[in-house]
């Protein structure tokens, strides 16, 4: 099967944007990953593992570190490059040169690991796990030249201290956490020393019931907000002027209406800091993870596997510049 490449044009003259789920058809999906990143990606059953069900050391991790060539792209090209570049991300070169001599990377997509779930398998932290993260650091790896990313799955539990070197983490199925104490204050330590939470792919008022009050027990001193379409956080890169239901690939193959339940809008939300920058934000009654899961499935929405990459990476930018 293959797509055509498509370059999307805005109001005011080209932007160099990637159509990003014909980029997955165009270009190939992500290969699975060489036999020496297994242990991170999928520890066989003989390694121990933590209550969570997942388990990999620090030393583990960075033995998995791969080098990657010379960055590409021309922000000065006469055409839009097939590979786009972000020109607001020069401000940040010498962040990311002091990243890298720390710890490697500019940017992990890092999955938190929590306590709480169904009561089967590796607990709710690992819905749409690993294929949605292999996906998406796919593409991103070809929208985001400017950073050096790490390009497979980093799982982190809450209450690991290493979970303070990664900037950028994302949880979901938030619906059926139950946190413990250290993963309590893990996680508000993480919060307060300037991380980046995004939360996605909870339904409901139950749901919603239970995740505001985890939060409560994170940050108490804190309210969650609504955050309006004039935010920074939806310009970064791509404006988005609206918010739509990004469904399950159950939904989204079925067609319209999306909702996984009666009476659902989508609504995004956050918390502030002292500053009034985004701490964490929310993503209620949408789920990002698979559009990113099932971007390649010609009968998934085009329109919502697009936005929902547009929307992830606003995000990222938004958090390793503020």
């Amino acid at each position: 099967m293959s797509f055509r490449l498509r370059m999307q044009r805005p109001k005011q003259g080209w932007r160099s944007t990637l159509a990003v789920t014909t980029a997955i058809g165009t270009i190939g999906l992500a290969p699975s990953p060489p036999t020496d990143v297994l242990g991170v990606v999928d520890p066989p059953p003989s390694v121990a593992t933590t209550a969570t069900g997942f388990a990999a050391s620090t030393a583990d991790r960075a033995s998995h570190v791969r080098d990657v060539g010379p960055l590409i792209g021309d922000a000065g090209a006469a055409d839009p490059p097939l590979v786009p570049v972000l020109p607001r991300l020069d401000e940040l070169q010498e962040v990311m040169q002091g990243a890298r001599r720390e710890w490697g990377r500019d940017f992990y997509f890092t999955r938190g690991i929590y306590t709480g779930g169904r009561g089967w398998g590796r607990g709710s932290w690992a819905t749409d796990y690993p294929k949605a993260d292999r996906q998406f650091l796919f593409i991103l790896n070809r929208l985001l030249t400017l950073l050096d990313l790490h390009e497979w799955e980093n799982p982190v539990a809450l209450d690991d201290p290493e979970l303070r070197r990664f900037p950028f983490l994302y949880i979901l199925e938030v619906g059926r956490m139950n946190l413990t104490e250290p993963e309590v204050e893990g996680l508000r330590g993480y919060l307060e020393a300037g991380g980046f939470l995004v939360v996605d792919d909870f339904w409901g008022d139950w749901a919603w019931e239970n995740f505001s009050y985890q939060m409560a027990r994170v940050l108490p001193d804190r309210k969650i907000r609504e955050i309006p379409l004039d935010h920074p956080i939806f310009h970064q890169f791509y404006d988005i002027t609206e918010i739509l239901t990004v469904p399950n690939v159950g939904n989204g193959m079925r067609g319209p209406p999306y909702d996984e339940c009666y009476g659902c809008p989508p609504r995004i939300y956050g918390i502030f800091d002292d500053n009034d920058e985004l701490m964490v934000v929310i993503n209620w009654n949408t789920d990002l993870g698979d559009a990113w899961e099932w971007s390649e499935n010609p009968y998934y929405p085009i329109d919502r596997s697009n936005y929902a990459y547009e929307l992830a990476i606003n995000y990222i930018i938004y958090a390793l510049s503020h």
